[in-house]
């Protein structure tokens, strides 16, 4: 009796931890299938950068067939890689910057370089931490943590950088401006403009990973408390940071005296 009893209860687990792991490819190919709705452009509706308001969350789940759970999972995915925002009271909006402002994006890297931009982050992304402070929810915080967590964790700077990209779309998300967002994303792409790999792994060197990824996390810790004056000058001093790397790399003789 104790052996069934005992293989009773293994099997419950392996259901379970199957089950999880059902959910997690089940989130992934959701987003994936959203992904596809987008730029499909089956949209309807006018939204930002000529872009179309995704149905609404019940709507959504029962197309594809998954619970609402997993939908925002999938939906938390893809507001983490810049392709939609979900704006309260309004809906959820494809804002695929990267693609809408390809042209835009390719001007200012031509015409700037990275100090100018981060300089230009310095200016926005502070106050988008302290409106995110007074108006993220509970899912954006536990979003941000997330993030700052895989910057954390990231193994190379390639995974590094996505992950920083991530945590930086989520601020600026829960700051619920969609006009300040859409600077951002104008801004963010020209940042990781493929021309300017160098000066990005300069700021980004993987040796500062940890004191970047402590500044997400405090960051995060200043806007899950409400703490709008620390969530701005928390941001600030994280920019700041990268900046001074920026340009000690690229003027040391300035550096040294």
């Amino acid at each position: 009796m104790a052996d069934v009893s005992q293989g009773g209860v293994m099997h419950s687990v392996a259901r379970r931890s199957s089950r999880r792991t059902d959910a997690k490819l089940h989130y992934r190919e959701a987003a994936e299938r959203i992904r596809a709705i987008i730029d499909g452009g089956r949209l309807r509706g006018p939204g930002r950068l000529g872009d179309g308001r995704l149905p609404s969350e019940r709507e959504l789940a029962e197309e594809l067939g998954v619970s609402r759970r997993v939908l925002r999972q999938a939906l938390g995915i893809l507001e983490a890689e810049g392709r939609i925002s979900r704006q309260h009271g309004r809906g959820t909006f494809a804002t695929d910057a990267r693609h809408a402002t390809e042209s835009l994006v390719h001007e200012m890297s031509r015409l700037t370089n990275p100090g100018d931009t981060l300089e230009a982050r310095l200016a926005l992304e502070p106050m988008q931490a302290r409106l995110a402070a007074l108006r993220a929810t509970q899912g954006d915080i536990d979003r941000l943590f997330e993030a700052a967590d895989a910057s954390r964790d990231a193994r190379d700077p390639l995974s590094y950088e996505k992950a920083d990209a991530a945590f930086h779309r989520r601020v600026s998300a829960a700051a619920r401006n969609p006009l300040l967002s859409a600077i951002f994303d104008a801004l963010l792409e020209t940042a990781l403009d493929s021309t300017w790999r160098h000066g990005r792994e300069t700021g980004h060197c993987i040796n500062n990973q940890a004191v970047y990824a402590a500044d997400h996390r405090k960051i995060a810790i200043a806007i899950a408390d409400r703490n709008a004056p620390q969530a701005e000058a928390a941001m600030r001093a994280h920019l700041t940071a990268i900046q001074k790397r920026l340009i000690e790399h690229a003027f040391p003789d300035a550096a040294a005296d």
